[in-house]
């Protein structure tokens, strides 16, 4: 029994990567487009008997959610072993609680499906809020990555004398890690979220920060509304420019020209979904969990997060 990573398109730089970590074969495969939309899906390589990794970031989900059924029930069909799902960025967990009456729980209900075609999840640091773990809700192993290292590896390397901005409270826990890592200090800010495009930031007391370069952190880049309010109050406190990272860069909309018109210094992203502002590679560390997943006895316990 070997291993064969298959590559939905956009993610052939991380199945090269899964390849060569895992000493796995690379899997052909022709999936497009009929005119109405619907997908036309033929496996290359067959994959009876053996592992199957696919890689598929699921940014932009809707669509690439029923490729990833179909490939992942073709072989299936065919006799594949165990299936694992290398996704960078994991979609649909923002609804988490039914706020008003009626509201759908996407975050359960995507879960549930996901699980049920899937036989192991690798994914990096998904936007989990009254969710704490990926298994309250995921019915099979799974491995979260963190970017913290791999962040705080470019700080070091890049930005003098840093001091790291967090956006909000609830980002504390992570927005830590990365300052022990990179050892520097780092601020939260306190926000209000008035709508999916209306944000209100407030700066707390930056004493001793004033002289050093803000690096603004979010987990998500997705309309920047927030971090554009951060860089704001950043400008009106007399510190300088800000870079900007997010670990998932989603770009909704002008989201890339309201950061640069706010006068951010840089913006980069981690490369879970593929965008020009990608300078954090974290593909390695995925490989690194998938193998680490694969490696477990099949019904093993999810390994515990690095």
């Amino acid at each position: 029994m070997g291993v064969i990573v298959y590559a939905l398109p956009g993610n052939e730089v991380l199945a090269a990567q899964l390849v060569r970590t895992l000493g796995a074969r690379a899997g052909e495969l022709v999936l497009r487009q009929f005119p109405d939309g619907e997908w036309y899906l033929r496996v290359l390589t067959a994959a009876a008997g053996d592992d199957v990794v696919l890689a598929c970031s699921l940014d932009r989900p809707n669509e690439k959610l029923v490729a990833l059924y179909q490939l992942a029930s073709s072989l299936r069909d065919d006799g594949a072993g165990r299936i694992v799902l290398a996704a960078p960025y994991l979609a649909y967990l923002r609804q988490d609680r039914r706020f008003l009456e009626g509201e759908a729980l996407t975050s359960h209900s995507i879960a549930r499906w996901l699980s049920g075609f899937i036989d192991g999840l690798v994914t990096v640091d998904p936007h989990l809020h009254r969710i704490h773990r990926l298994d309250e809700i995921y019915r099979v192993p799974s491995v979260v990555v963190p970017a913290a290292q791999a962040i705080a590896r470019w700080v070091r390397r890049h930005v003098e004398r840093p001091i790291l901005i967090g956006p909000d409270a609830e980002s504390e826990q992570w927005l830590s890690q990365v300052a022990t890592l990179a050892q520097c200090p780092y601020r939260m800010l306190e926000k209000q979220r008035h709508g999916d495009r209306e944000v209100e930031v407030s700066v707390p007391d930056l004493a001793g920060g004033v002289d050093r370069t803000p690096v603004l952190i979010d987990d998500i880049i997705s309309t920047a509304r927030t971090l554009v309010a951060a860089l704001e109050r950043l400008h009106e406190a007399g510190l300088p420019r800000a870079v900007c990272i997010g670990v998932h860069g989603l770009f909704v909309g002008d989201a890339e020209e309201a950061l640069r018109q706010a006068g951010a210094a840089r913006v980069l992203t981690c490369n879970t979904v593929n965008h020009a502002s990608n300078a954090i590679d974290v593909h390695a560390d995925i490989a690194t969990a998938v193998a680490s997943l694969l490696a477990a006895p099949p019904g093993e316990p999810s390994p515990p997060p690095r």
